[in-house]
C-alpha cells in the first residue's frame, strides 16, 4: 500500500515551491546527493569530504560551490580549513526521508 500525501502538501506557497524545487535540483546530482550524505548533521573540513567522497579536492569543491549558491550548504573558515554543514534542518530530514525510501535498512 503507498502511503497517503497530506492534503496540506497541495497547498504549499509558490515561493516554498520554488525552494523545494531548487533544492531538489541541487541535490540531484550523484556526486552532490553522496557529499550530503558524507556531511550528514555533522561539520566536516573539505578535506575530510574528499577522502570519505573518493575523488578530486578540486571536483568535491565545484560540487560545494554549487551546493552553497542553492542554499543548501554554508561553509565557515576555520584556520587553514573550510568546514561544511548542511544549513538547514529541512535538507536534513529531506535526506532522512530519502535514505528511509531508497537504503532502507
Amino acid at each position: 500500500m503507498l502511503p497517503t500525501v497530506d492534503k496540506n502538501f497541495f497547498d504549499m506557497r509558490e515561493d516554498n515551491i520554488e525552494q523545494a524545487a531548487r533544492a531538489l535540483k541541487a541535490m540531484a546530482h550523484p556526486l552532490r546527493l553522496k557529499i550530503l550524505c558524507v556531511i550528514g548533521d555533522n561539520e566536516l573540513p573539505v578535506m575530510e569530504i574528499v577522502n570519505k567522497v573518493g575523488t578530486t579536492q578540486s571536483n568535491v569543491s565545484q560540487h560545494l560551490d554549487i551546493l552553497r549558491e542553492k542554499g543548501i550548504v554554508v561553509s565557515r573558515r576555520e584556520g587553514s580549513k573550510i568546514l561544511c554543514r548542511v544549513k538547514s534542518k529541512e535538507i536534513l530530514e529531506l535526506m532522512a526521508a530519502m535514505q528511509q525510501t531508497f537504503c532502507p535498512s
